[in-house]
């Protein structure tokens, strides 16, 4: 017999083991909707990976329908979905909800959160910490830093559905209240490539441990951002160490609605890649994330939805 408890209940820490329930990969969610490659990284970056909305999202025609009837919709069985979670999972949702819509609206410094809030910035680490742990937020620093020292953390939401849905209806709420849904359904559908856009970046990342590119195994992927060896600013949407320390993987993650200018980019990422700082001694093994298939240099590996959602599994 089994028995699972909430941490309020009389015999909470009795159990034998802890089982801390994960949203399922993103390459799961290609064949619970049936979808190609794009469109299921199109999905993803709206449901997440909770098995729920994906069950939910298969009776619509279309991602577009979905969205506008159980999200933007004032009636919606998914329209105030995050003011749930948080009084599900939290005494107060109050400061978890105002926490996760300033990051969401791009407040990712603790110093720029705890302005907004007009509250010390030592009274918002604790909350910060819990939605840590509930998986609604991360903390990102650039590769080779130590979340746990560096100065330099950025806190991120960490939940493709959050991250939509404090995007697109809290920043339309007072039309969806009226009843506007189709006029905020069609403002959505027009910034939506910008909110999947970053979404695959976050999957690109995700995947590398799991993708052999180069016939290397490689270490977690992280962004990085900081000053060049020329002391200008730089930045990467992936960098990842090989196991064995003696190669880097270097990349961009492109999602453009037009066709992708492949010699621009790879110039740009070559360019980029000589204003290292920390390149060393090391083999460097370039990529490109692209939405489709490209022609490319034969120094660049290409991948697309298929190769990154057939590695998440």
């Amino acid at each position: 017999h089994g028995l699972v408890l909430d941490r309020t209940a009389p015999l909470y820490g009795r159990a034998r083991e802890i089982l801390k329930v994960r949203p399922l990969a993103a390459g799961w969610i290609r064949e619970a909707l049936d979808l190609d490659g794009a469109k299921a990284v199109e999905a993803y970056a709206v449901w997440g990976g909770v098995p729920r909305y994906w069950e939910l999202a298969r009776d619509y025609r279309s991602l577009e329908a979905a969205v506008e009837a159980l999200v933007l919709d004032r009636n919606g069985v998914l329209h105030e979905e995050p003011l749930r979670l948080l009084l599900d999972d939290m005494r107060t949702a109050g400061q978890a909800h105002s926490l996760l819509s300033l990051i969401a609206t791009g407040c990712h410094r603790l110093s720029e959160i705890a302005g907004r809030m007009e509250k010390p910035a030592g009274t918002l680490t604790r909350s910060l910490a819990n939605l840590i742990d509930l998986g609604y937020v991360c903390r990102e620093c650039p590769f080779g830093g130590n979340p746990a020292t560096t100065k330099r953390t950025l806190y991120k939401l960490n939940d493709p559905f959050l991250q939509f849905h404090f995007r697109f209806v809290q920043a339309h709420q007072s039309m969806l209240e009226l009843g506007l849904t189709r006029a905020v359904g069609m403002a959505v559908n027009e910034t939506l490539p910008s909110h999947v856009s970053g979404v695959w970046e976050a999957l690109a990342r995700e995947s590398v441990p799991f993708g052999g590119l180069g016939r290397t195994q490689w270490g977690t992927a992280s962004r990085w951002w900081g000053p060049g060896a020329d002391g200008k600013p730089l930045e990467l949407d992936v960098v990842a160490e090989s196991m064995d320390r003696t190669s880097l993987l270097v990349g961009e993650a492109k999602w453009p609605a037009a066709r992708v200018d492949v010699g621009r980019i790879v110039a740009g990422l070559k360019d980029r890649v000589k204003r290292l700082p920390f390149v060393g001694g090391r083999r460097v093994v370039l990529a490109l994330w692209v939405k489709g298939k490209v022609q490319a240099p034969e120094d660049i590996a290409v991948l697309t939805p298929d190769d990154v959602l057939g590695a998440l599994k």
